[in-house]
């Protein structure tokens, strides 16, 4: 048996988030900078762009209309292959495959657009498309040898080949350094033998791709290591097994099983990226996917509200329509209000995506935490509106809930992703305190560098960041949102200050910074669309729908963010930290009651 060498770095990857050479607008947040360029002028597309979405979503809406019975599906727990096989013939499953392989070459702002408009019509369809573009064959497009391209690509972009995505194992969830699955290379150096076994595999029932991360052993610096690895693995390969389908709450009729790997031969040729390599691979497909989740969640808020309204304006109670009390219409002003930042950050970070050269990261990660959150609660306020009905399965709500719960856990957890943001935030902050914490262990000589430290903390402190390319009907809310970034930025820095490499632990602070600076990225989202909204029509009152819903996001935001700021410093922590510890200790949710005693 033989290991591999250390890797070399091969691949060129064009839309690689990479935070030492690529701007990221939110890690500047965290600096207290504004990176105005990375998120003005509002995106665009282009006169082809348009087009081609106009003629993708009218063929699928067609075809929805006439195959898709999502009742039904739920119901049955799987797709008809007359729906699946309608999804190949429409050539959605090569939509943002690269044309030179067969696919459509989509745009990320077209993408993300179909994806929302499936994820809209049904969610299990949704995973279905999304669990074979933005995550299975994924790593392929963005990694992919032209062998490996090639070989696979023109196959899955018509559906022939259907990909599924294999991170997951039954130890190894949110914490994927624990991953047990191994790869091997063989004593000919010919190919890898992979042995482990991955759960909540969405497609594998279906799939004809495996894309498999595993741990391969690597000698690096004469030592012998183990590092994550991705290969491209032919599904029907001697040694697969898959598990019945899962049960699930919801997204009934998505395939969802357990793969198991026995022994499986890989050749060398199928390695996916660099050896070693396999987390770089995995984080940036998740980047990717993250922002399809995020836009389906938002067209699943938008339908299942819709419906709601409709039955809001139909049911009547008092004499008048429910629709009229005002209790109701604030469930409808304030996901309208949502809906409308959504799709902002929605549009905002894939053209981010398109321009390349950017890092992303923390801006899809925040759509998808934001989104996922909107979907739930939508549902569960469309339930609330829609009463008794709500809770029978004849009606839409139920499954709305069920369906629309999975997207808070689907690629990262929104509690992974809040730490994800904030700790990927702090290290700029953190080199900067590493470096003064350098410099006053020799103090005689590093007097310019604390000097310069200790001035530049006393501006940041007076000096607030501005936006300058605002239009001037949302100046007080745009400088509302830079006295926030000023604030977080400070915080970050007090904090940091404070506890020093024990914040990596604390991470009731870290859920605060994170929530804030989701609420900062996703209200400059909103100022840039509404910039955008009222210089494309060339005044304020043809946008009254837009600039309602921005001003009511963008107050309600500044409220919550500034709490969550406050937070970081005046807090309850301990106390929480205690009570907590007690209910993990004793199993019991609170201090026994009253009538517990007798």
């Amino acid at each position: 048996m033989t290991t591999a060498t250390k890797p070399s770095p091969a691949h060129d990857v064009p839309h690689l988030a990479a935070p030492d050479v690529n701007p990221s607008f939110t890690k500047g947040v965290f600096l207290g900078e504004i990176r105005e360029d990375l998120v003005f002028p509002f995106p665009v597309m282009s006169a082809e762009e348009n087009e081609s979405l106009r003629m993708i979503l009218d063929a699928f809406r067609a075809f929805a209309a006439s195959s898709i019975d999502s009742a039904k599906m739920d119901h049955d727990g799987k797709f008809p292959d007359e729906v699946r096989h309608g999804m190949h013939e429409l050539g959605l499953m090569g939509l943002n495959i690269p044309e030179a392989y067969g696919g459509f070459g989509a745009s990320a702002k077209v993408f993300n657009r179909v994806f929302g408009e499936i994820g809209g019509t049904d969610p299990a369809l949704t995973v279905y498309f999304g669990a074979h573009e933005s995550i299975g064959c994924k790593g392929i497009t963005l990694f992919g040898t032209e062998e490996q391209k090639n070989q696979w690509l023109p196959k899955c972009a018509t559906g022939e080949i259907v990909a599924a995505f294999c991170l997951t194992e039954p130890g190894s969830g949110s914490d994927a350094q624990a991953m047990e699955s191994t790869a091997v290379l063989s004593d000919d150096a010919t190919h890898y033998i992979i042995d482990g076994r991955k759960i909540w595999i969405s497609n594998a029932g279906y799939a004809g791709l495996f894309t498999v991360f595993a741990k391969v052993p690597v000698t690096i610096d004469g030592k012998l290591k183990n590092r994550v690895t991705a290969f491209i693995i032919d599904a029907h390969s001697e040694g697969i097994t898959l598990g019945q389908p899962e049960q699930k709450m919801g997204i009934k009729a998505s395939d969802t099983r357990t793969v198991t790997f026995d022994k499986v031969r890989v050749p060398v040729e199928n390695v996916l990226g660099d050896v070693g390599q396999g987390f770089k691979v995995a984080l940036e497909i998740l980047n990717s996917g993250r922002l399809g989740l995020a836009s389906g969640s938002s067209r699943g808020a938008r339908h299942i509200l819709s419906e709601a309204a409709k039955y809001a304006n139909q049911r009547e109670q008092f004499g008048r329509s429910i629709g009229s009390f005002e209790m109701i219409q604030r469930k409808f002003a304030q996901a309208a209000a949502e809906i409308y930042a959504a799709d902002s950050a929605v549009m905002l970070t894939s053209e981010m995506m398109d321009r390349g050269h950017i890092d992303y990261s923390l801006e899809t990660a925040a759509c998808k935490v934001f989104a996922s959150e909107l979907a739930v609660h939508a549902a569960s306020e469309a339930m609330q509106i829609a009463g008794g009905i709500g809770y029978s399965k004849e009606f839409p709500y139920e499954r709305a809930m069920r369906d629309s719960r999975i997207n808070m856990i689907f690629e990262g957890t929104n509690e992974i992703l809040r730490a994800l943001i904030a700790l990927s935030g702090l290290q700029q902050p953190g080199e900067r305190l590493k470096t003064l914490g350098s410099a006053f262990k020799d103090p005689l000589h590093s007097m310019g560098e604390i000097s310069s430290y200790i001035a530049g903390r006393a501006k940041r402190a007076v000096k607030k960041p501005e936006f300058t390319r605002v239009h001037p009907a949302l100046s007080k809310e745009a400088d509302r949102v830079a006295i926030l970034i000023h604030s977080l930025a400070l915080a970050v820095e007090s904090a940091l200050m404070k506890h020093g490499k024990k914040i990596m632990e604390r991470q009731f602070i870290q859920e605060r910074m994170a929530d804030a600076a989701i609420g900062i990225y996703m209200s400059t989202a909103v100022l840039s669309r509404t910039t955008w909204e009222i210089e494309r029509v060339g005044g304020v009152d043809a946008v009254k729908p837009e600039l309602d819903c921005a001003r009511l996001f963008l107050a309600d935001r500044y409220r919550q963010v500034k709490r969550s700021i406050r937070r970081i410093s005046r807090n309850q922590d301990e106390r929480m930290k205690a009570i907590a510890e007690r209910v993990l200790e004793t199993g019991d949710a609170a201090p026994t009651g009253p009538t517990d005693h007798v």
